[in-house]
């Protein structure tokens, strides 16, 4: 059974590391990541985000973070799913309450970057209810799609 639950500090090791096997098998590690992986406290949730974790068995095997980018705006980032839980349709959980927990905070907006070799999570933002967008600054080299959902 999977366990929807908020971050606590005792998952911060697995919040980085869920999210560094990905961007290693895809990308590189670029500052961006490496700040809001090394302090996902002080870069994510002191500022007004949230992360929110999936448990399999009370183990790690998927998260997703809210960064909080203006009143009403939120960036959707570090979606993951461990390799072993993928096929479950732990992101899809992740997802709508990751979602659920942006209109708790009073968004409006979410927003979220991502690289079109990403097909599986791509079609998961179009399942949940996101659209192409343009317009966002983005601090990560990697990212070529841009997606929004209005609440």
């Amino acid at each position: 059974m999977i366990e929807i639950v908020n971050y606590q500090p005792q998952y911060a090791p697995a919040f980085r590391e869920l999210n560094k096997a990905w961007i290693d098998q895809y990308f590189v590690m670029e500052d961006s990541d490496r700040k809001m992986l090394d302090d996902p406290q002080g870069y994510i949730l002191d500022r007004g985000g949230a992360i929110i974790i999936a448990l399999k068995d009370k183990t790690p095997v998927g998260t997703c973070a809210l960064i909080k980018k203006e009143d009403g705006v939120y960036e959707l980032a570090k979606m993951a799913v461990s390799l072993e839980a993928q096929g479950q349709k732990i992101g899809w959980k992740v997802g709508l309450a990751t979602i659920e927990k942006a209109r708790e905070l009073g968004a409006d907006t979410i927003y979220l970057e991502t690289n079109s070799v990403l097909k599986p999570a791509i079609s998961l933002y179009y399942k949940l209810g996101f659209m192409e967008i343009d317009g966002y600054d983005s601090p990560y080299s990697r990212c070529n799609l841009q997606m929004q959902m209005k609440l």
